[in-house]
Order: structure tokens, then C-alpha cells, then sequence
């Protein structure tokens, strides 16, 4: 028994790790660039990483979790575009991330917003009101053309 919880809690943190090594870049022009040449869709997550409650909550509940990944991985360019408090940020990303949220009309966070590799917007919600992984990537599956 000893060793099926040992197994159990391994395969856990590697699921957990895996999800962690999900490449969030924060350069949008490279990462359209990429999404064309992969055929992929882009995300981008505008958060306020380190103070905003549902921000934490979806990255806790979705954003890293293995079903979001295994999709992620596959379809999608990930672009974290971070509004912290605290957390240090240079004045150059700060310029970049609010030029980012006036062309996009951020008025609130999260919002995901999804573009395909053109840089035509696909989706955008604001807000994270507990949608489970699943619901999430299955959404983001229906905006695939």
C-alpha cells in the first residue's frame, strides 16, 4: 500500500511538473510569428499575477493543469501578459503589456483573449468564475477552425 501511495503522489508531481513546463512568452509579435509557422492559435492570459484572486484561480485551476497542457502543447502559443504588484517587472515589458490591454480593451482581470495565427481575435472573456479544466480546453477546441 505503502508503495501505490508513493507511485500515486510520483505520477501526481509529474503531472504537475509537466504542466509547470509550459512556455509562456511575453512578446506578442513573436509569438504570432510563431503561431503562423506551427498553426497554431495564440493566448494570451492579461493577469494580475500576484494580486488578483481570480487570476490565481484560474492559473491554479486551469492554466496549469495537465489537460490544459496536453492541449497547449499541441495548439497553442501562450503569451502572459502580467499586470503584478509586487513582482518585478522592467519599464519596457510594463510599456509593452499596457499597449497590449488598450489594443485589446482589457477593463478587467483575467482576460483570455485567443488569436489565430493571422492575429485575428477569435475569443475574449474576461473574468474566471471556476470553469473546470475540461470546459476551458473544450471551449478553446471549439474556436479551432
Amino acid at each position: 500500500m505503502k508503495r501505490t501511495l508513493i507511485g500515486l503522489l510520483a505520477a501526481w508531481a509529474l503531472v504537475q511538473v509537466r504542466a509547470a513546463e509550459l512556455e509562456w512568452l511575453t512578446d506578442l509579435p513573436q509569438a504570432q510569428a510563431k503561431a503562423k509557422t506551427e498553426k497554431k492559435m495564440v493566448l494570451l492570459d492579461f493577469t494580475g499575477s500576484d494580486w488578483c484572486p481570480p487570476c490565481k484561480a484560474l492559473h491554479k485551476n486551469v492554466l496549469t493543469s495537465k489537460e490544459f497542457a496536453e492541449y497547449a502543447k499541441e495548439n497553442l502559443v501562450l503569451v502572459e501578459v502580467d499586470f503584478p504588484r509586487s513582482k518585478p517587472q522592467s519599464d519596457a515589458q510594463k510599456k509593452a503589456n499596457k499597449a497590449l490591454a488598450n489594443q485589446f480593451s482589457v477593463r478587467g482581470y483575467p482576460t483570455v483573449v485567443v488569436l489565430d495565427g493571422n492575429g485575428k481575435v477569435l475569443s475574449s472573456k474576461t473574468g474566471y468564475g471556476g470553469e473546470d479544466a475540461a470546459s476551458f480546453v473544450a471551449r478553446l477546441k471549439g474556436l479551432k477552425g
